[in-house]
């Protein structure tokens, strides 16, 4: 007996096919795609900006054990006159009263905002830090600050500047500052500090050090003891 073979049996059966296997490789991209999505969700979400320990590796100067327990993270421009206040007023008795004692980690992040000349002094401050001398330049910018772009911080008065530091090798200093090295790691400073909604200097966020948690913003050159109340109540904290 002779088998008849209808053609528009075979095409529909061909159609099926290619439909059957069409499905199968799409539903096994799927879950591929939604799997690497939450996986950077998770680890987005387990690692907070904020944290002591991921300020420190991506290279943000900071003083203090970076074991402490809370981290006092400053948003400022050098020639912003409030933040010269804040530092000769009330940064040394942050300094003596709880980042000597352990307590308190101090981290400093760039908001070059108040004039032409700030990018280069942030620049320059940046590459003082690639030498561990960052601390050193903060202080000589801030004790001779002198008008907002009035050239006291033009290029070579920052090399000056780097020049008075012991022990800062000056080769290495002007070939990063000459080369504008840090200027993407400054642009992410700026982006964070906006992305906080910081547009003025001083600004400062408040941490427990660990995971970034708990943030308390305090704004403007405050007094000590307006910095003294949150890190006192953050030390009580019995999650600490």
């Amino acid at each position: 007996m002779k088998l008849t073979v209808n053609p528009i049996s075979i095409l529909l059966i061909l159609i099926m096919m290619v439909f059957v296997s069409g499905t199968s490789i799409f539903s096994h991209d799927v879950p591929s795609r939604d799997h690497g999505m939450l996986l950077i969700a998770q680890t987005d979400s387990t690692e907070s900006l904020f944290s002591l320990t991921n300020l420190i590796e991506q290279g943000s100067p900071f003083l203090g054990d970076p074991l402490a327990p809370i981290t006092v993270i400053d948003f400022s421009d050098f020639q912003c006159h409030l933040c010269a206040r804040y530092v000769k007023n009330t940064e040394p008795l942050i300094n003596e009263t709880y980042i000597q004692t352990g307590q308190v980690a101090l981290v400093f992040k760039h908001l070059p905002n108040r004039g032409f000349d700030s990018m280069g002094a942030h620049l320059a401050a940046q590459c003082t830090n690639e030498q561990g001398k960052f601390w050193q330049f903060h202080k000589l910018l801030y004790e001779d600050q002198q008008g907002i772009d009035s050239g006291w911080v033009n290029k070579d008065n920052l090399k000056k500047f780097a020049s008075k530091i012991p022990g800062l090798e000056m080769g290495q200093f002007n070939s990063c500052f000459d080369s504008q090295s840090y200027s993407d790691f400054i642009n992410n400073d700026i982006e964070l500090a906006n992305s906080q909604g910081f547009t003025d200097t001083p600004s400062f966020i408040i941490v427990n050090s660990l995971d970034g948690s708990d943030p308390e913003i305090i704004r403007g050159a405050q007094p000590f003891p307006a910095f003294q109340s949150v890190i006192e109540k953050k030390l009580e904290d019995p999650r600490k």
